[in-house]
């Protein structure tokens, strides 16, 4: 089975780009499963099941939603094996623009808009940085100057990804990204032993434990300062 990570900032356009990429799947004789993680809410189950899509979801709740998915992703992987899906999908939102959701020698597809701003792309990290495709939506509402500023930005920070401008709505370019993601060499049986692209956001604080007082007090564990003193 294939195994495809999307992320991206939420509200970026994954899960209707995911949706038309499966129907241009399907068109090929290919059955697919959806993976949702996310952090405190979604109702994209709800949606990927009125398109017949089998789906299972994980709330990470007060976990990192990165840390929750690492921790889930093998036993998500054999329910697809389980059920004999030819692709599965699992769809993680980057809520803090550090996520790094993506495994070695797994295809990793990052999808970002172009109404977020063309100095986004410096502040998203691993999650834009280490992706192997980079899907920009939303480019029917900005001009082709804009598109391609835009692009150009991403293509400085992950200049190795392929980047695709796709629209979610009209499924205008899925269809060639659904021959991307699927490789007929890329079968997977496991994910035991593989390895992250990029490590998890480190934290390990009071804040963690569940701590609610503010004060240098109260800090412990692994807590990084601002720098307040003036340089000359």
């Amino acid at each position: 089975m294939n195994l495809v990570t999307f992320s991206g900032p939420p509200s970026s356009g994954k899960t209707s780009v995911i949706l038309k990429t499966i129907d241009s799947l399907k068109q090929r004789g290919l059955s697919v499963g959806v993976a949702k993680f996310d952090c405190l809410y979604t109702d994209d189950d709800v949606i990927y099941g009125k398109a017949g899509v089998p789906v299972k979801k994980g709330i990470s709740g007060s976990l990192c939603p990165d840390h929750y998915f690492v921790s889930n992703i093998e036993e998500v992987l054999q329910w697809g094996l389980d059920n004999g899906f030819d692709v599965l999908i699992s769809e993680s939102a980057g809520l803090c623009n550090r996520c790094s959701p993506y495994i070695k020698e797994v295809r990793a597809v990052c999808v970002i808009d172009n109404l977020s701003g063309v100095n986004t792309p410096k502040k998203i990290g691993p999650m834009l940085k280490s992706a192997d495709i980079v899907v920009i939506t939303k480019g029917d509402i900005v001009s082709q100057a804009e598109r391609e500023v835009f692009a150009a930005r991403v293509n400085m920070v992950n200049p190795s990804a392929v980047i695709m401008n796709i629209n979610g709505l009209t499924g205008q370019g899925c269809y060639e990204l659904s021959t991307i993601i699927y490789m007929e060499d890329e079968k997977l049986e496991t994910l035991l032993g593989k390895k992250l692209r990029f490590p998890m956001p480190s934290a390990l604080c009071s804040y963690c434990l569940g701590e609610t007082r503010i004060g240098q007090d109260y800090q412990m564990g692994n807590v990084r300062k601002i720098d307040m003193e003036d340089k000359k």
